[in-house]
Parts: C-alpha cells; sequence; structure tokens
C-alpha cells in the first residue's frame, strides 16, 4: 500500500545522532527507538531523549507487528544497568526512557534486573519513564518497577480488544494489560502512568473510544495514538493509512474524555515528547 506524503520518514543523520549512536555502539546497548525503527528517531534524540531496550535485544514472544527480532534468548548482561546509567550521563539526556523485550524464559521475567537499571539511572538525576512489560501479570514482578518510583510508568494496549488475538502475541491479551495498568495506579496513585495506540489495522471510530474508556478506567493519564508502520514484509500488512483529520479527531475527543496529555499523529510512538507528556501532565495537575 502506497504510504501518503504525510507519513514520510526522514531517515536519521546528522552530529548529534552520530554522536548517540557511537555512545550506544561503544556499550554494547540498544535502543527501542533503531530496533523498532521508530520514524521519530533523530528528533527524539537531538532533544534529550532516548529510549533504551534492556534485557537483551530478541524477544521471547513474536507479536506481528514488531520488527525485534525473536527466539533465540541470551544471556542477562549483568553489567547492563552501569553501562545504560554512563550512556545517560554522557548523552547528557534530561528524560530516559527504559524498555524492555519480554523475557518469558527467566524465572522473574528480568524484573530484577529491569528495576535496578531504573535505580542506576535515577541516580544520574535524570527523570525515568518506564515502557514496562506486563510481566504476565504478576503483580509481585510489577511491584518491584514501581518499587523504583520511576517518573512514569508505561504499558501498551497496542490495539483494540477485537484485534488483539490477531496482531499480538497469544501471552498478551487486552485485559492483560488493562490489569497491569489498573495495578500500577492503584498501588501508587501519584504515578504517571501511559498507554499506546497504533491504528491501520482495521479498526473502528467506536472500538477506539471504547479503547480509551478502558484505559481511563484503568487510570491512564498519559494517550498516544500513532499509525502502524510496516517494518518489513516479515510483519502483518497495513490495512490502511488513516487521515490527519482522523487523528485530530481521537486527540479532541480524548482530551474531552480527560486524558492529562495526548499526542495523536501517524508518527507519534509511546516515547514521543516522552518529556513534554510528563511535564504537561503535571502541570495540569497543578491547575486543577
Amino acid at each position: 500500500m502506497q504510504r501518503p506524503d504525510y507519513v514520510k520518514i526522514r531517515l536519521p543523520s546528522g552530529e548529534k545522532f552520530s554522536e548517540v549512536n557511537n555512545i550506544l555502539k561503544t556499550r554494547a546497548l540498544h535502543t527501542v527507538c533503531e530496533e523498532a525503527r521508530c520514524p521519530n528517531l533523530s528528533e527524539c534524540w537531538e532533544s534529550g531523549t532516548a529510549t533504551f531496550m534492556i534485557l537483551g535485544k530478541n524477544c521471547s514472544r513474536g507479536c506481528r507487528f514488531c520488527s525485534v527480532t525473536h527466539g533465540n534468548m541470551e544471556e542477562l548482561d549483568p553489567l547492563e544497568p552501569v553501562k545504560v546509567r554512563d550512556a545517560v550521563r554522557n548523552m547528557n539526556l534530561k528524560f530516559a526512557v527504559i524498555t524492555s523485550v519480554d523475557r518469558d524464559d527467566l524465572p522473574d521475567q528480568g524484573a530484577e534486573h529491569y528495576a535496578k537499571t531504573i535505580r542506576m539511572v535515577r541516580d544520574t538525576g535524570v527523570l525515568v519513564e518506564s515502557l514496562i512489560p506486563d510481566f504476565r501479570g504478576d503483580r509481585a514482578l510489577i511491584q518491584k518497577v514501581i518499587d523504583e518510583k520511576p517518573d512514569v510508568i508505561a504499558h501498551n494496549i497496542e490495539t483494540i480488544r477485537r484485534l488483539t488475538p490477531i496482531i499480538r502475541d497469544a501471552r498478551a491479551s487486552y485485559d492483560q494489560s488493562l490489569s497491569v495498568l489498573k495495578y500500577v495506579k492503584d498501588s501508587d496513585q501519584q504515578m504517571t502512568t501511559k498507554s499506546s495506540i497504533m491504528l491501520g489495522h482495521g479498526e473502528k471510530d467506536q472500538e477506539v473510544l471504547e479503547t480509551m474508556d478502558d484505559l481511563l478506567d484503568s487510570g491512564v493519564d498519559i494517550l498516544t495514538i500513532g499509525q502502524y508502520l510496516r517494518p518489513s514484509r516479515k510483519q502483518i500488512p497495513v490495512t490502511e493509512y488513516c487521515s490527519m483529520e482522523r487523528y485530530t479527531m481521537f486527540e479532541d475527543i480524548a482530551k474531552e474524555k480527560g486524558f492529562r496529555f495526548v499526542a495523536s499523529g501517524p508518527l507519534v510512538r509511546t516515547s514521543y515528547r516522552a518529556f513534554e507528556a510528563w511535564a504537561m501532565k503535571n502541570i495540569t495537575l497543578k491547575k486543577r
């Protein structure tokens, strides 16, 4: 399917890109910016935000939309938390996002390693957003992340209820993702929570609005909405490219429904304008 002009992606380039890329490569670190082929890579790195992908570069799950390699699970690098902390310092970041592959193969699914990485990065004084897996709904493992007090905890619903079994790995479910988000908010009412919906799989407007309501009922503060872009022929095809008017409509409705911050557009991704989203959410709360 031909991409419309408003979905054109700018290839990463520039001095800042080269500098950050070098820091990551010399420390053998991975970012979801690269692994998921994010269209906003240069913009985020230039603005002082980067999304580190920990627990290795291979995922134990095989979601049909994702370009991250799955299978052939690696041993954890015990020095990874230190490497991420040092990279954050050297990159002069103001906002670090930490996400991970799923590690269903590990006894604790990588929760302790994840928590240690957050702890290390918080020690630098940088704001931290944690984009977490569902940990198969294990509350004790989710709590390990909550206890480290990141500034934002995000978990992506990804799509509407009807399409979840088609698009996501069988070990993930719509209700399980909602329960993760609700548990985070119930455990810490002050925690900023966030989720993301991707469009382009044939979802109907009413289904998207129902997903918004489900996320609000689970205590989600920040919502991002973006266009699914097929990374390669290995992933599920794009069903449709949504119009700019549709993104604007969803953004307006989401704000009216009560989300503290909404970013909606074809190239928007979970961590897009992450620092701005965190700041605006807190400004909104102060005004209330």
